[in-house]
């Protein structure tokens, strides 16, 4: 079932979303070659917990860290470690945090150093594939518009669009009903309405759609090998518009 939020749930979900912006924008700073994963989940929780808020994604179904940190080929849900960032990585970071009962979630793609240009095109389609999905919905839209934006988007400038995981709702709980797929048809899936809390994360890869999982069961990378990008926000549906909170 889709949970339609409150103005009070609301209002806690746009705190939790103000806390992560902050915290993308000690990340951000940060990014450079020779800086160890793990002192990313650092500065992010340390920075999530200074807010009063809670890592979200601490031992979350037993993931070890409070942050993914996910570079090249990884798609998802890499675990921070020893493993140093490298001038011409791209790496994707997600987050999500928790306050007073509420979540939001959020995920960026950096260049880390000097990158190709076409590691910065997909770190770019995959950013803009986000805003092309938005601005094709609002109140009474159906899902499947927003899917179906997103992956024209993305095949258009010929990268392709991660099936195996989606974007879903937020709130109360990290993970809630619908889920997202970036990819769909026009007309189709839930009705969008005023007061729907989403996380929408377009997974973009350089090549094939196709993904596997490593042996630590967590990390997720392409088949082929080739870069994936990451990009998500936690938004509202209002009467009048789509409000991104993150």
């Amino acid at each position: 079932m889709i949970s339609l939020k409150s103005k009070r749930e609301i209002e806690l979900i746009r705190t939790a979303s103000d806390i992560l912006k902050a915290v993308f924008s000690e990340l951000k700073s940060c990014i450079k070659p020779g800086l160890r994963t793990i002192e990313l989940d650092e500065i992010a929780e340390r920075s999530i917990r200074k807010q009063k808020a809670i890592p979200a994604f601490k031992n979350y179904n037993g993931f070890p860290a409070s942050i993914c940190v996910s570079i090249n080929e990884e798609v998802v849900h890499g675990i921070p470690s020893q493993r140093k960032l490298a001038n011409s990585d791209i790496v994707s970071i997600d987050v999500g945090v928790r306050y007073e009962g509420y979540s939001s979630d959020a995920a960026r793609t950096w260049p880390v150093g000097k990158v190709s240009k076409e590691a910065l095109n997909l770190i770019d389609v995959t950013r803009e594939s986000f805003f092309e999905g938005i601005n094709a919905i609002r109140h009474g839209s159906k899902l499947g518009d927003l899917s179906f934006a997103i992956q024209h988007y993305v095949e258009s400038h010929g990268f392709s669009v991660v099936r195996d995981y989606v974007g879903h709702g937020i709130g109360r709980h990290i993970h809630e009903e619908p889920q997202i797929p970036n990819f769909g048809k026009k007309g189709t899936g839930p009705l969008l309405e005023e007061g729907m809390t989403l996380a929408i994360e377009p997974m973009v890869n350089m090549g094939s759609w196709k993904v596997k999982t490593l042996d630590n069961q967590w990390t997720v990378v392409t088949r082929d090998g080739e870069l994936s990008a990451h990009y998500e926000n936690t938004i509202l549906i209002t009467k009048d518009r789509v409000e991104v909170l993150t």
